[in-house]
């Protein structure tokens, strides 16, 4: 295996913890803290430096006809709203929006992962 590899695998592995910590976190604690947001913001970081570490590991140009390249595009963005949204919400938003925004988390937690396990299965296919 590459060191190459490796990296992006590290920075992939990174990301999965920090964003199900502050998903899982904000979850159980029903009330978005600031906490979380950074936790979002942090995995939101490992995910795109993991995901630039395996495109340019990529034999072919960047494809978005491909499913994993599709999911993943999908899942990024998503991480990014919802890591500008949570922001906003610590920063402006009201007591309400802090309690029931975990519902939002956790739905672009579960898409995330689709790219994650789809790449591992890619990576394990060979």
């Amino acid at each position: 295996m590459s060191f190459e590899l490796l990296t992006a695998i590290f920075l992939i592995t990174l990301a999965l913890i920090f964003y199900s910590l502050g998903v899982w976190a904000e979850h159980v604690a029903r009330f978005l803290k600031s906490w979380h947001v950074t936790a979002f913001w942090t995995g939101f970081i490992f995910d795109v430096s993991g995901t630039l570490a395996m495109h340019r590991m990529a034999q072919g140009p960047f494809d978005l006809s491909q499913p994993h390249t599709l999911t993943g595009q999908i899942a990024l963005w998503l991480m990014f709203a919802h890591a500008v949204w949570a922001s906003q919400v610590v920063r402006k938003g009201s007591e309400q929006a802090r309690r029931g925004f975990h519902r939002y988390s956790l739905l672009v937690w579960l898409i995330w992962l689709i790219p994650y396990f789809g790449g591992m299965y890619i990576g394990m296919k060979g």
